[in-house]
């Protein structure tokens, strides 16, 4: 024990033992003799009176962090100001750790940012506290409020891709056989692939005369609800948040789907305003998510996050097209609807008490967790009330954005709604198989967007390459490998495997732009991140309004030769896509999104 006296101090023996484990690390034993004497009553009161909140963090025990004793702490006492008494906790390895910790502010830039834990905040002695510079510290991946939300989401847009793509299926069940036998334009260059199909089990459901223009009109009318409510869903979700308005957008879409089966029975006009209505719903979607992703993901885990939310929709197209098909098989194409619709409304009761718009109203999420999310979004967002559309609309970085996604979506749309087409009418094959190969590509495409958004934020995180060398990269692989594959499988002619090989390579390498392009407008504007989304995908949505018709009018005999021509307008949109996204991209938030007009590297 150290007896302080006025502005005299003596030792007793120092205070000699084991090392003991600090805030920093393990300390260097005790201290006796001369460094014993740095523990003398006049420098220890000049350095740092016991007064415990003037400087927080700073106090000479551990006492000051944990709230009680350590276990080589030794109580001083010495009289202050005639009757005083006041008494010290002097530590040996105090001097050492106050000079470290000097040392570890001056060195480390993260610890300008944050300020030091509160008394009692850190749970254990020995062990440094996390930073944002150590998520998985700070704020593991296990169980953690931002993945419960990743995966919470994975499952909303797989039940959205479901709800979207069930009436592909189902529509062939609905369709009177003799009718669509009228427009049939199957191309006669490949021999059947397979033996003919079977009849339907179930002959249950009632069936419509539909022709193929009607049946075009009915999957295309989806589109034109969609295409509305997207930079409006993006402008809400970013002022009010977007938890409740993706949830309403997928309640509301599941909801209209249970009326299917009656609308096909009002007729063609009412099935059409429907599907227009289900898109309105499902067009707020995306926008929402981004705008939640703004206030949720860390920078440097913003691929990883968003390719796992938004790769449901590829699991969702995966499950619903084969799944359908065995609805319709063993009873009949009502029940589809009937389905389907009920996970959503599922779905969104889930959605609705796990979720919360923002790490701050999130009720179970961890000190830490909330400190790591919060402290690396700390220099990104904007307290602008209004919206910059001026200077957002001239951004070049936006419109590099616009171009990649619509590019993109040519290849996606015209492979997702023709892909069963060339499969049935120029490979031939029949309508069980075509289900099934329609999906393994999407299988891929699924694979690839978990995967990729690993790969990309490992790159950044550990390998520190740039976020803009990231984007471009992962989109140039994104859109010119789907490019050089689709234009494979078309001039490979009849062979079945390599056709079906080089179709399921282009849409799996399409996977990485999950990584690239589209997850690029957190990248430069986070607070505007749903209304980018909105004005992007407003865009994107029209190679699915037009590109299906441009394909069908340069198919009309479905010869090898006709769909080479359709094949390689794609590619070349892709590739043009990709190159300007390269030329003009940016990987850092941009002046006119944030309030001070500083720009902030990613």
């Amino acid at each position: 024990m150290t007896d302080v006296a006025g502005g005299r101090g003596q030792t007793g023996g120092g205070a000699s033992g084991p090392a003991h484990p600090g805030h920093l690390g393990p300390g260097a034993g005790g201290f006796s003799g001369q460094a014993g004497a740095l523990f003398s009553a006049g420098q220890v009161c000049a350095v740092a009176p016991w007064r415990r909140h003037e400087v927080p963090g700073f106090g000479l025990g551990p006492e000051r962090w944990r709230g009680g004793l350590g276990p080589h702490t030794a109580p001083a006492a010495r009289p202050a100001g005639g009757n005083r008494h006041a008494r010290l906790f002097v530590t040996p390895w105090t001097v050492a750790r106050q000079a470290l910790l000097f040392m570890e502010f001056s060195r480390q830039e993260y610890w300008s940012e944050l300020p030091f834990p509160p008394p009692g905040d850190l749970p254990n002695p020995g062990i440094k506290p996390a930073s944002p510079a150590s998520p998985e510290l700070a704020a593991p991946v296990c169980c953690s409020a931002r993945y419960n939300l990743a995966f919470l989401s994975f499952f909303g847009f797989f039940v959205l891709y479901s709800l979207r793509v069930n009436l592909s299926v189902a529509l062939v069940d609905m369709v009177d056989s003799n009718t669509t036998a009228k427009d049939n334009r199957t191309s006669y260059e490949c021999a059947e692939h397979s033996a003919p199909i079977k009849v339907l089990r179930n002959q249950t459901g009632k069936k419509y005369q539909w022709d193929a223009e009607t049946q075009g009109w009915i999957l295309g009318s989806f589109f034109y609800g969609y295409i509305i409510t997207q930079i409006p869903g993006g402008y809400v979700a970013s002022r009010s948040g977007g938890k409740l308005l993706l949830g309403f957008g997928v309640l509301g879409t599941a909801v209209f789907t249970l009326f299917t089966p009656l609308a096909a029975d009002f007729g063609f006009g009412a099935l059409v305003a429907l599907r227009a209505l289900e898109g309105l719903g499902e067009g707020v979607t995306f926008p929402a998510m981004h705008a939640m992703w703004s206030s949720w993901a860390p920078p440097l885990e913003r691929s990883k996050l968003l390719s796992i939310s938004y790769a449901g929709a590829q699991l969702g197209t995966v499950v619903s097209l084969p799944l359908s098909g065995v609805i319709c098989y063993y009873m009949n194409w009502t029940y589809v609807f009937y389905f389907f619709g009920l996970v959503g409304i599922i779905w969104f009761i889930l959605w609705i008490c796990l979720v919360s718009d923002t790490p701050e109203t999130h009720k179970t999420i961890t000190p830490y967790e909330k400190e790591y999310i919060l402290s690396s979004l700390k220099n990104q967002l904007s307290s602008q009330k209004s919206v910059p559309w001026i200077p957002m609309l001239k951004s070049l970085p936006l419109w590099a954005i616009v171009v990649a996604h619509f590019s993109y979506n040519w290849t996606f749309y015209t492979l997702l709604t023709l892909l069963p087409t060339y499969m049935k009418e120029v490979l031939r094959f029949n309508i069980q198989e075509n289900g099934f190969l329609s999906a393994v590509p999407y299988l891929g495409c699924w694979l690839c967007m978990i995967l990729s958004g690993q790969a990309a934020d490992n790159l950044r995180a550990r390998w520190n390459f740039s976020t803009l060398w990231v984007r471009r990269v992962f989109s140039l692989i994104g859109m010119i490998g789907p490019a050089i594959f689709l234009v494979a499988a078309g001039f490979i002619g009849c062979d079945y495997s390599l056709a079906v090989a080089f179709l399921t390579i282009s849409t799996t390498l399409g996977g990485f732009c999950s990584s690239g392009f589209s997850i690029n407008h957190l990248d430069i504007a986070p607070s505007y991140a749903g209304i980018l989304l909105g004005i992007t995908n407003t865009f994107a949505t029209i190679p699915g309004m037009i590109g299906p018709i441009i394909a069908r009018s340069l198919t009309p005999e479905n010869t090898i030769g006709e769909w080479q021509t359709v094949f390689c307008i794609a590619a070349a949109i892709n590739v043009f896509g990709a190159i300007f996204f390269t030329l003009f991209a940016k990987g850092e938030v941009q002046n006119w999104a944030i309030s001070d007009h500083r720009g902030h590297r990613n």
